[in-house]
């Protein structure tokens, strides 16, 4: 059986709210009854000692005749009584006599006051009744009998507690429509938490939950609010991680479609004999070539898993840089020459560098390739100095330069800053720089790019002593 948690709140309230009234409502109640009947025992109380202080001078119906008619007028009625209990005011047989207890008889011997708040007994209706003892030169003498039916007092008390009932109706409904308010605003509270969750069922990141720090509810909207940002920022990176996919998957398929349509029409052309004899040496060449760039492509995209994954090793030892500038130097000339590019080495022989030999002879190599791709008829620069606490690499070029808006995406794989060079000699899958950024990342060091669109480009390469 399904309950809204509404109805449960406004139970739990009103039963809360007429628990407490009951127990309030009955200790009022009988405290008002003690109060009331009390009081009624104290007054009596009074007008007896007022009638004893008028015995001192002798009993006489002269002087307790005012006190008959002022305590009649009440409903109050009194007598008195010498040591042996018979009345001797009113006359006899007016008044019923005392009808005390040996216990009372000895108590008001004793010059003890007598005070029953509800006494059924004695007469044929519940009375309150007091007895105050009369003394006369130190003996007891007698003593005073008062009585009132305690009818007018309960009724006193039945009007107290029809005001109370009143009260507690008035108090009950308040109580009510209170519960009602409280519940439906915290109902509400936990209703936008739902709609929330919902919402983000359904894939919907941007929700807007008010949280604060009053209580846990609120605490729980602003958590949920965090996860709902946290949610949002792992689906746009696993947005963008399957964009990235996408885009690897077309990259590598465009990357490799090329090579195998050339190597698949210098095959078909040989078998078919369409290829002249003079011209299937070239053939084979150009096979060769493409077979080289497929590997090449495959090879670059191993180190660049290997590297992401980390699960490259390095084997850091103190590097010459200069030694190294000459080998990519000796390595890279035929291609600079091809561009009519020039390569010039600035770095002492004490420079050293902190690193993975292999790769750091890689990083360096990719960034001037990269240089020597982008350059015509221009000066590449190698340079390498140390400073306190790192050493500082430079590959510089006065080629075409990199847009500024496109320097944080050069880093990106398969990017190539310039479309229209998609099929160069080297370096042409546009994997390199982001092998370069990866390890030197794992180096502990940095790189950044410097360029300005038609003056050149610089690289510097940062590694930590």
């Amino acid at each position: 059986m399904k309950i809204r948690y509404m109805y449960q709140l406004l139970a739990s309230h009103l039963g809360v709210s007429i628990l407490a009234l009951l127990i309030l409502g009955l200790l009022f109640v009988n405290f008002v009854e003690e109060f009331v009947y009390q009081d009624k025992v104290d007054e009596l109380t009074a007008y007896g000692e007022d009638i004893l202080n008028d015995l001192d001078s002798g009993i006489s119906t002269t002087s307790l005749a005012p006190y008959s008619e002022v305590l009649r007028v009440q409903n109050i009625n009194f007598s008195v009584f010498d040591n042996e209990g018979r009345v001797l005011y009113p006359e006899a047989g007016s008044f019923p006599n005392p009808q005390l207890t040996d216990e009372e008889w000895t108590r008001i011997q004793n010059g003890e006051l007598v005070e029953e708040t509800r006494d059924a007994g004695r007469f044929d209706q519940t009375v309150s009744l007091v007895v105050l003892p009369f003394f006369e030169n130190g003996d007891f003498s007698g003593g005073v009998l008062l009585v009132s039916p305690i009818s007018s007092s309960a009724e006193i008390i039945g009007q107290i507690n029809q005001y109370l009932l009143y009260t507690a109706l008035i108090a009950l409904a308040g109580a009510l429509l209170f519960s009602y308010l409280l519940s439906r605003f915290h109902v509400n509270r936990i209703q936008r938490l739902r709609n929330a969750t919902s919402s983000i069922a359904e894939g919907n990141y941007d929700v807007d939950v008010p949280s604060s720090d009053f209580d846990e509810i609120g605490e729980l909207a602003s958590d949920f609010q965090e996860m709902a940002a946290d949610l949002k920022r792992s689906n746009a990176e696993i947005e963008s991680l399957e964009n990235r996919r996408r885009q690897f998957i077309a990259d590598v398929s465009h990357e490799m479609r090329t090579p195998l349509t050339t190597i698949k029409g210098v095959i078909g052309g040989l078998e078919s004999g369409m290829i002249e004899e003079e011209q299937k040496e070239k053939g084979l060449r150009l096979i060769n070539e493409e077979t080289k760039r497929l590997i090449r492509l495959v090879n670059e995209n191993l180190d660049y898993e290997k590297i992401r994954s980390n699960q490259l090793v390095l084997h850091k030892e103190q590097v010459q840089i200069e030694e190294v500038f000459e080998i990519i130097k000796e390595h890279l000339i035929p291609q600079a020459e091809e561009k009519q590019n020039r390569i010039i080495i600035e770095a002492a022989p004490h420079v050293t560098a902190s690193a993975d030999y292999d790769r750091l002879t890689q990083i360096l190599m990719n960034i001037t390739k990269n240089s020597i791709q982008f350059t015509e008829k221009g000066t590449v620069w190698l340079r390498a100095r140390e400073e306190e606490a790192e050493t500082i690499l430079e590959v510089e070029d006065t080629g075409e330069g990199i847009d500024p808006e496109k320097i944080k995406t050069i880093w990106r794989r398969f990017y190539k800053a310039d479309i229209s060079r998609a099929n160069l000699t080297f370096g042409e899958f546009g994997l390199g720089l982001s092998i370069v950024k990866r390890l030197v990342e794992l180096h502990e060091g940095t790189i950044e790019v410097k360029s300005e669109k038609g003056k050149g480009t610089i690289f510097i390469v940062r590694f930590p002593k």
